[in-house]
């Protein structure tokens, strides 16, 4: 490798399908990522975008490096399309790489959603404005449910799935921690699923997994996160608070970002209470009109508490796991994924987030005055994700409706 980084490639040429890494400038890998991160509307759909850019187009990676690469990303905690950008630049220029790709891919969704934000605080109260975002909560109700309905298509599949998403749904709605749901929930996976989940070799040659380079940026990023946690403790003691409920929310976050809404909506509306549900849900809503996961609603919650100060502090919170997960588990992506004992964990924790999410739209649903008007738009806004209509445009269309009709 061209830096210091961690060296994952499988090819002695660094790069698996454009030559030595040094031969890509970090610019491009920066300035492609923008680009995609430009359009990244879709959360985990933008992957297949990031392989076309980066196995087709660019051949930076094999197909099987790729493949890799999102098993990975989709078995760890965090935003599964910032880790798979991640990933791309860490095979191809190593750690520098994987910095590039991450903010690249992220930096529009947070440069759109602090002027989103900031537009918001100032016009709230105007009519039009609060009308969209009645017919918003609406759509965002309908967009947690259907993403509930994806999560339980892939994830309960017997009696034991059932069982641990009936019990996380439940222990929710009586407003128990979804934080100590997901690790309960993954310590009971481990012995419910015995029998249920064996172990599959993998044909591919493992990476090697350089100790010592693991341990260095372990203790690098433990320092470097301390610090900074130290200062915002001792100079913005709000903003503090803010970094480490964003840390907490994404080290829980497996399954991608729909995984993190539970954990921030009880951890920002129930145990803080720096808001309600409804302008939580607008944030929601605004998430979803930007590019890039929809974790970068903590961009908004930051903002809506400490400025631009604040939504920078969330967001680098909220996504600094994610990148850090991707850097220390890649050299280990085969071991992980032949662990009998993590791969039970995690369909435990993956079977509980189906309840949890269901537990949120009894939550959001309970902070809607419903009417006539709000049933048929919900019911609209189902069909439409049903029809796989762009998450994008079924925003935009049901605040244009409210606008008109509520």
């Amino acid at each position: 490798m061209a830096d210091a980084g961690i060296n994952v490639s499988a090819t002695p040429g660094g790069a698996e399908g454009n030559g030595p890494p040094h031969k890509i400038p970090l610019t491009s890998l920066f300035l492609s990522l923008l680009r995609l991160g430009l359009t990244a509307f879709g959360g985990p759909a933008m992957v297949a975008y990031i392989h076309d850019q980066a196995v087709n187009k660019k051949r930076w990676l094999s197909e099987e490096a790729f493949a890799d690469g999102t098993a990975l990303c989709q078995s760890i905690p965090g935003a599964t399309a910032m880790q798979v950008a991640a990933y791309v630049g860490l095979r191809v220029r190593g750690t520098a790489g994987a910095f590039a790709t991450f903010v690249g891919f992220g930096l529009p969704a947070f440069v759109l959603m602090v002027v989103l934000s900031a537009l918001y605080k100032t016009g709230r109260d105007l009519q039009p404005v609060a009308s969209s975002f009645r017919g918003l909560h609406v759509i965002v109700v309908a967009l947690i449910s259907n993403a509930a309905v994806t999560f339980g298509r892939r994830s309960i599949k017997n009696w034991r799935d059932a069982i641990l998403a009936c019990g996380a749904a439940v222990f929710l709605v009586l407003r128990g921690s979804p934080i100590l749901t997901i690790v309960a929930s993954a310590a009971v996976g481990v012995f419910l699923y015995r029998g249920a989940v064996s172990k599959v070799e993998s044909a591919r040659i493992p990476v090697p997994a350089p100790g010592r380079r693991i341990a260095r940026l372990l203790v690098t990023a433990a320092l470097a996160g301390a610090v900074i946690l130290t200062v915002l403790y001792v100079a913005n003691r709000p903003l503090f608070h803010l970094a480490t409920v964003m840390l907490k929310v994404d080290l829980f976050a497996f399954g991608g970002g729909f995984a993190s809404v539970p954990v921030m909506l009880h951890q920002v509306v129930d145990v803080r209470k720096w808001m309600d549900s409804r302008t939580f849900m607008d944030g929601i809503a605004l998430g979803q009109v930007t590019p890039g996961p929809i974790v970068i609603t903590a961009t908004f919650v930051g903002y809506q508490l400490g400025g631009w100060l604040g939504a920078v502090a969330g967001t680098v919170a909220i996504f600094s796991p994610s990148l850090f997960m991707v850097l220390i588990t890649v050299p280990y992506v085969d071991r992980l994924q032949n662990s009998v004992l993590f791969r039970r964990a995690l369909r435990g924790v993956l079977a509980s987030f189906v309840g949890l999410l269901l537990a949120v739209v009894v939550q959001f649903a309970m902070a809607i005055a419903w009417g006539g008007r709000e049933i048929v738009l919900a019911v609209a806004a189902l069909a439409a994700l049903g029809f796989k209509v762009d998450v994008l445009w079924v925003v935009l269309a049901g605040a244009a409706v409210s606008i008109l009709v509520l």
